[in-house]
């Protein structure tokens, strides 16, 4: 992945792109509410941050950059989203998004809750 691509990312609105991880999720059968869990799984963030957050319109950078936690069982997603590896991608930050990518898809896929939080 070339830096200027990564830079274009980190800067989009989290708020821009929130929405369309709701409408992949539903077309699918899953909620808005199970999307929030998986991010609130992920980042340590809650209901309230969340709003602020896209009520501010945070871009990815600053969305996981003040991230109160990042899960430590980030390390058991693994595979493949975008064409890449996500163990092999070395940017902290683009890695850290596309964790968020690799969790959606698998909601979308209708993998089991447990599963996805990788407990």
């Amino acid at each position: 992945m070339n830096n200027k691509n990564n830079e274009r990312v980190y800067k989009m609105s989290f708020a821009g792109v929130y929405p369309h991880y709701i409408t992949k999720v539903e077309k699918k059968g899953r909620t808005k509410d199970e999307v929030n869990e998986v991010i609130f799984w992920l980042t340590g963030y809650n209901e309230k941050d969340l709003q602020e957050l896209i009520d501010n319109k945070t871009n990815f950078e600053d969305f996981f950059g003040k991230a109160p936690k990042i899960n430590p069982n980030v390390s058991k997603i693994t595979g493949v989203i975008c064409g890449y590896r996500i163990e092999e991608i070395e940017e902290p930050l683009m890695q850290k998004i596309r964790y968020l990518d690799k969790l959606i898809d698998e909601l979308a896929k209708g993998k089991a809750m447990e599963k996805i939080l990788r407990s």
